[in-house]
């Protein structure tokens, strides 16, 4: 047999079961698994007895060491197993998530005649909080209360965060006002419990008790405030903190900087979050990074987010999900194709593909940048679709007007489990309406809360709305709105007056017209669209009037514009645009273009100009609106092969849509164009559209 000094351990110390308990503790404590199993090992070996006293050691650092079957084994063998030893099994399947066995661990000390320690309990609440049930963990604080531990500050602490973070705010309050002792770990998991809930001001009403009754601030409660602060984007109130917290001296720690970066960030005060950002430059981390390139993106200034991509890269700082999650998001927002392939890219590399909040960001990212075929590839190559991937493809096919397939979509995540939500239905909506499935929508609409208990909101009331009016049911959208059990939003009214003047409902469009600019005054858009329908019936004056109108009232129209992306740069052109550097080719070519599609027969629809001038001008007018100038300059810079991707702020015109067929068909290249409220894919003279939209 080897001798005991070889294992590294000295001989005196098998001589005292007390040493050889604080040796098993202190590698329980450091989760040093090899250290404890040596000398278990060794204890088996040389024949030592092991007491229930030093059992129970073992359980506990093999439970914390995360090898709960080793522990199972040891308790499964133990001849005497007293109160410590179900303590340490419980609080070993609740730390390692394995709840209903951490239950059936409790019911079975109950039942060996064992009651429970209040560190049982508090294993217990806290395994209730992982799966947020407040069922068992009402049934688990009546219990408490019986065994008269409820007041006991573990278990109140425990009792305090379920409740808050279960959202049930009033029984965590009550409970919390009726602790006897209340220390700094019970007041964090309150404020922690108001910041997740969204109560800023509860959370930073906490924090100043906390300071009146002088108990210890440390950075944890601070970070839960500032969280607090960035959830409702209470600037003021996070700036009034800054201040408390530079008082405090911990400005300079690492997590409560990043709390800052994140609560300014989140407020749009960018100004602000760089200078924490220049202030934590000796301890910056991913969290750091991310913070920051979530605010840029946030408001738009995506330059600066992919710098600070690049710049956390030289400094052999490995991106996180989080970090690609909102580049992912830049470049859906701006229809970014070229970065979003080499962010994809990356997304492999660091084997985030798996992330269910990276992967769903690929499939909207190549959704609206047009490829519908990457969307769908990127979505099932996900293992378990999450309900945030499943939304995602469906909103991918709404917005391309593939109404069919999101409702094949629909099935699909019925079948695989996937319990649909508010913005599944959204989707689906929208899905029917851009493919003028009305009876489809409309029974959808109905099953919401009937089927899936799903109570329709302003949203889902405004896409009925829309696909009505889409169909040129115009009567049947004013009796459903005059149904409503509110007032629709702007997107329902803004959707019943476009209907009205494609349907020339001059009577019915007022109406809407004025419901729209009592709510938007300074939106130009139901000035146009009524300036549209008085046009279309060449009622002059009422157009000049409403102009009038728009410009007493300083209400500017915003004006078109396209941009394509090409050659690592964003193009974009205006309605006869004369700035470009390349506009003699361009303009050669869209004349050419004219050529070619008249004699494929091409006819201009001079209708579509809302202005009181002759043909020809119409028509001049028409060959030069920005999405055919885009065309033009996509032919001639954009390599045969690749996609021909076109964006348009607002609306694509009757004319210019009609005219890109026939590019489309006479070039012999599809041609993608995505406007302000749906993808157009243009290919043979042709729009997925089918020209309704």
């Amino acid at each position: 047999m080897r001798s005991r000094a070889s294992w590294g351990f000295s001989r005196s110390i098998f001589r005292d079961s007390n040493i050889l308990a604080q040796i098993i503790q202190n590698s329980a404590q450091a989760k040093q698994l090899n250290k404890g199993k040596e000398l278990h090992a060794h204890l088996l070996r040389s024949g030592y007895p092991l007491c229930t006293f030093l059992t129970n050691h073992l359980l506990n650092m093999y439970s914390k060491c995360g090898e709960l079957h080793y522990a199972m084994n040891l308790f499964e063998k133990m001849s005497q197993r007293n109160l410590v030893s179900w303590t340490a099994m419980i609080t070993g399947f609740s730390q390692n998530i394995r709840i209903s066995e951490a239950l059936t661990a409790f019911s079975q000390m109950r039942i060996s005649g064992e009651n429970p320690t209040q560190f049982a309990f508090a294993s217990v609440i806290k395994a209730c909080l992982s799966v947020k049930s407040v069922e068992l963990g009402k049934q688990m604080h009546c219990l408490a209360l019986k065994f008269g531990f409820s007041w006991d500050i573990h278990v109140g602490t425990n009792l305090a965060d379920m409740y808050s973070k279960c959202g049930i705010m009033s029984d965590a309050c009550k409970f919390f006002e009726e602790m006897p002792c209340k220390d700094a770990i019970l007041w964090t998991a309150m404020i922690d419990g108001y910041a997740k809930n969204g109560d800023c001001e509860a959370a930073l009403l906490g924090l100043k008790k906390m300071i009146e009754e002088e108990i210890v601030i440390d950075q944890h409660v601070l970070c839960s405030t500032l969280n607090a602060c960035a959830a409702v984007k209470a600037h003021t109130l996070g700036k009034c903190l800054h201040s408390s917290i530079v008082k405090f001296g911990f400005e300079l720690q690492v997590v409560v900087g990043n709390a800052l970066i994140d609560m300014y960030s989140k407020s749009g005060n960018m100004e602000s979050a760089s200078n924490v950002f220049g202030i934590v430059s000796e301890c910056r981390n991913i969290v750091s990074y991310s913070s920051l390139i979530d605010g840029y993106v946030e408001i738009d200034q995506i330059e600066k987010a992919v710098s600070l991509f690049l710049e956390l890269r030289r400094q052999g700082i490995d991106p996180n999900e989080f970090t690609f999650s909102s580049l992912i998001k830049a470049c859906a927002t701006q229809a970014a194709l070229e970065q979003g392939v080499q962010l994809h890219a990356q997304v492999v590399k660091f084997n985030f593909n798996g992330d269910p909040f990276v992967s769903s960001g690929l499939v909207d990212m190549y959704g609206k940048c047009g490829l519908l075929h990457h969307s769908n590839q990127v979505f099932n190559e996900i293992g378990n679709p999450t309900e945030i991937a499943w939304n995602s493809l469906l909103s991918v096919f709404s917005q391309h007007g593939s109404g069919k397939e999101a409702v094949q979509t629909f099935d699909k995540m019925l079948r695989a489990g996937v319990k649909p939500n508010a913005i599944t239905f959204v989707s689906l909506l929208i899905g029917c309406s851009h493919a003028g499935m009305v009876e489809e929508g409309l029974n959808y609409f109905h099953s919401m809360e009937k089927i899936y208990g799903v109570v329709p909101r302003e949203e889902h009331y405004s896409c009925i709305i829309d696909l009505f009016g889409r169909a040129g049911r115009i009567r049947e959208a004013e009796n459903f709105i005059k149904s409503m059990p509110f007032e629709p939003n702007a997107f329902g009214w803004c959707s019943f007056l476009g209907a009205c003047r494609i349907h020339g409902d001059k009577e019915r469009g007022k109406v809407a017209a004025e419901k729209l600019m009592q709510l938007e005054p300074e939106n130009s858009g139901a000035h146009v669209l009524l300036s549209n329908l008085y046009a279309k019936e060449q009622q002059w004056e009422d157009v000049r009037s409403l102009r009038k109108m728009m410009r007493d009232g300083n209400v500017k129209k915003l004006p078109g514009y396209s941009w394509v992306d090409a050659g690592n740069k964003t193009h974009i052109f205006g309605v006869e645009d004369w700035s470009h550097p390349q506009k003699k080719e361009i303009y050669e070519k869209l004349d050419s273009l004219l050529d070619q599609i008249q004699k494929a027969g091409y006819v201009p629809y001079t209708e579509s100009i809302p202005f009181e001038m002759d043909d020809k001008e119409k028509e001049k007018f028409l060959h030069h609106h920005s999405e055919r100038i885009a065309v033009a300059f996509a032919l001639i810079s954009v390599p045969v092969g690749k996609p021909i991707i076109v964006k348009k702020n607002i609306r694509v015109c009757l004319d210019c849509h009609s005219a890109i067929k026939f590019i489309s068909k006479v070039v012999g290249r599809k041609i993608i164009v995505r406007d302000n409220s749906r993808f157009h894919h243009f290919a043979d003279g042709l729009c997925s559209c089918g020209d309704y939209w």
